[in-house]
């Protein structure tokens, strides 16, 4: 029996926009072919990519592409009702990325920047959180994360998460931090010995490791400040 649709998968491999979006970056993909990877398949006698190319052909641009209606879009053959909605989606999250302003990063200038930063996120809470900030090469932030969530007294850090996101986020510099429910801003042993395995980890894979907070609700202990690094 013929298949009905040609799916992405089954096509030659030059033809497949996921993978050379992959191989390639996003950018190296025309118009047409971003819309196949939501659309997704074709009908039985044209691929996902030629219906797009279709469709890019009978507007002006994408910005007419984003003013079509669910209807105007049916009225291809091969755009039903749930690639219609996938399209329309797609078109309102690019027109609303378009209309936000830019959001300044914070730019991490002393551990009094950091303690603003994360006081309101880890000060207060009942148990312990590991976090990492992760920073570009102007000291600024561009992805914080929790790295682990434990109890009252202690949380178990995973070196190898933190540097594969680190390497994820393109990371120069890290900062650590984590909250000490009890108050006691002094840290542990334990505090110590795991600050100096990520900072030693960091200089072999060239990641710089700037300071290690302990948090509370109402102040902070710096590791860089206290000359202990």
């Amino acid at each position: 029996m013929e298949p009905s649709s040609f799916p992405i998968k089954q096509w030659a491999e030059d033809d497949k926009p996921r993978e050379k979006l992959m191989l390639k970056g996003k950018q190296a993909l025309s118009d047409a072919e971003l819309l196949a990877i939501l659309i997704g398949s074709g009908s039985r006698n044209e691929s996902a990519v030629d219906l797009s190319k279709r469709i890019i052909a009978s507007v002006a641009n994408l910005k007419a592409l984003g003013r079509l209606t669910m209807q105007q879009l049916m009225s291809f053959k091969g755009i039903g009702e749930a690639k219609a909605i996938t399209i329309l989606a797609a078109m309102e999250l690019g027109r609303r990325r378009g209309s936000e302003e830019e959001v300044e990063l914070t730019k991490i200038t002393s551990s009094k920047t950091v303690f603003d930063l994360m006081n309101p996120i880890i000060g207060d809470l009942p148990h312990e959180e590991f976090w990492i900030l992760y920073l570009n090469n102007s000291n600024k932030v561009m992805y914080k994360s929790q790295l682990s969530k434990g109890g009252i007294t202690g949380t178990v850090v995973d070196i190898r998460i933190l540097f594969k996101t680190a390497f994820e986020q393109n990371a120069i510099s890290l900062i650590l931090c984590h909250n000490h429910p009890s108050g006691i801003l002094k840290p542990s042993e334990a505090d110590k010995q795991i600050t100096h395995k990520i900072k030693e980890a960091g200089k072999a894979l060239d990641i710089n490791i700037l300071d290690h907070l302990i948090i509370t609700s109402t102040s902070y202990f710096s590791f860089a400040d206290e000359g202990i690094f």
